[in-house]
Formats: C-alpha cells, structure tokens, sequence
C-alpha cells in the first residue's frame, strides 16, 4: 500500500500553524526497512592495546618507579590519589653536543709589554668541520689586546676557536699570560728591582751615575754617602702600571753590589790604612 505523502507544519490561513499526521512513514515504513536489512553477524576484534607509559620515554631513559598493573607510573597511576607525588620523573640519561677541555696556551710577554700594553697576533691551526661532514685544518689569527698591568697567569679565552668535530662544540682557546725573563729588571708585584755594580771606591766616595729605566732613557742618580751591604734607593713611580689604579705605576727598587778588588798592592795597602786607619 502506497503511503501518503509526508506533511510536517502548514498555514491554513484561519487556524494558524497546525500539526499535520506524518505518523505513517516513521511507524509503518521504517519498520519494514529495518526489518529487511540481514542482521549481521557478530565479529572477534582484538582487543585495544592498554597504554603504557613505558614504551613514550625517551631511548635510553628510565622512570623512577611504574605501576606494573596498569603500565602507569605510581604518581600516575588512576589507583593513586589526586596529590601528586613529590618525586619527579628522572632520566637516566643526557642528549647533547658535548663541550671538548679548553685548549690553553702561554703567550710570553715582556716586562714592556705589560707595563704599557700592547696588542699581540696569535696564528693557531685548529680542525674545521665542513658542511659535508669532512674535517680540514685552517690557520687562524688572534688578537690579544694585553692591557697594561696585567700579570703572569691572566687568562684570555677566546669562545668556539678550537677543534671542531662531530657531534660536540668547538673548544674554547686559552692563553696564559707568561712573562719574558727580563735582562735588567725583575717584578715584584707592581715594583721593579735593579741591582747595580759599583766599585768599591765609589761606594766609600759617593758617585752619580745613570740609572736605566723600563721602557728606554735613564735617570741620573746621585750618591753622597757610604754605600754599604743592604743599600737600597727607591725611585718611585718608575715600576709597573698599577691595573686597578689607572695612571699610577709602583716604584723601581734599587740594589747595589760593591766589588772589591781582587788584589792589592803594597802601596795601596799603605794608602788604605793610612785613609781608613781604626775606622772598622
């Protein structure tokens, strides 16, 4: 039997929007569509695998504890209680590139150098990785700026000049500041020691005589008295720059060694006494 056609809401005009009858399509015919679709046949399916926390941690890493009922960890664990542990989740292990031991090197300066600075140029052959993988060695030159006053065993370091290679940083460059052995003068802090020879008539005369100063030029030096063992002048100003006082330099300590004759004569001998007498 044919169904009529549905009719849902419609206007007729005097009664408004009325309800029209649609209950044959939905009851009738519906339940003859359904009732000619074959029932189908119940399948297996596997069952879904249950999530484990254990197979999302990272290649080589372990977790602190897990709950072997569930694959959870116990501080994830939906036993557990709302409050979360105070333990957080460690790893065993590190990803990273590696950072190689600073290469350090001495850098020898002389007393000059470092008493008014200087600007140095250091040539280093370090290893360069390409970008395809290969190592080559290139020169490289660095400037050290030496600022006056500086002392052996500063440190410069230059960031990344060293060896590359793969899977790690460049290493760091390290100089050392060394200093040369100086033919006159020796440093002590920010002062500077002179040991001058004189013979030993001057040293029981007085004598002026020129002083060699760092850096070039001399000073004349006068003497009016008996120099004996110990003797020491002091020239201020004319040691080494003072690093945390700009401007300011230490004092030149000076020394003297006496040389004595190594052999007299009898007339001498004579005169000596006669000059010197009990004067002991």
């Amino acid at each position: 039997m044919q169904c009529p056609p549905i009719r849902g809401y419609g206007y007729n005009g005097r009664h408004g929007f009325q309800s029209r009858r649609r209950h044959c399509f939905r009851h009738r015919n519906m339940d003859v569509f359904f009732a000619s679709i074959p029932p189908r046949t119940p399948s297996k399916r596997r069952p879904l695998p249950r999530p484990s926390l254990v197979n999302s941690i990272p290649n080589g890493a372990s977790l602190r504890s897990v709950d072997h009922r569930n694959g959870f960890p116990e501080n994830l664990s939906r036993n557990s209680s709302s409050k979360w542990k105070s333990d957080p989740i460690r790893y065993s292990k590190s990803s990273g590139a590696v950072k190689p031991p600073t290469i350090e090197r001495n850098l020898e300066c002389t007393l000059e150098e470092l008493c008014y600075g200087c600007m140095k140029k250091v040539m280093i052959t370090r290893d360069v990785l390409t970008l395809s993988g290969q190592i080559i060695q290139e020169d490289e030159i660095l400037s050290v700026k030496v600022n006056p006053g500086w002392k052996k065993g500063t440190k410069v370091t230059f960031e990344g000049m060293g060896n590359e290679s793969p899977g790690a940083y460049a290493a760091d460059v390290t100089f050392v500041i060394a200093e040369k052995r100086h033919s006159l003068f020796r440093r002590v802090g920010d002062d500077l020691e002179l040991t001058v020879e004189i013979p030993l008539v001057k040293a029981l005369t007085g004598c002026s005589f020129p002083i060699p100063l760092l850096g070039g030029g001399t000073m004349n030096l006068e003497i009016d008295e008996i120099i004996g063992p110990g003797y020491q002048r002091v020239i201020k100003g004319q040691g080494m720059a003072n690093k945390k006082e700009p401007g300011s330099r230490g004092n030149l300590n000076v020394s003297f060694l006496v040389n004595f004759p190594k052999d007299l004569t009898n007339e001498q001998r004579t005169a000596a006494v006669s000059v010197l007498g009990d004067s002991g």
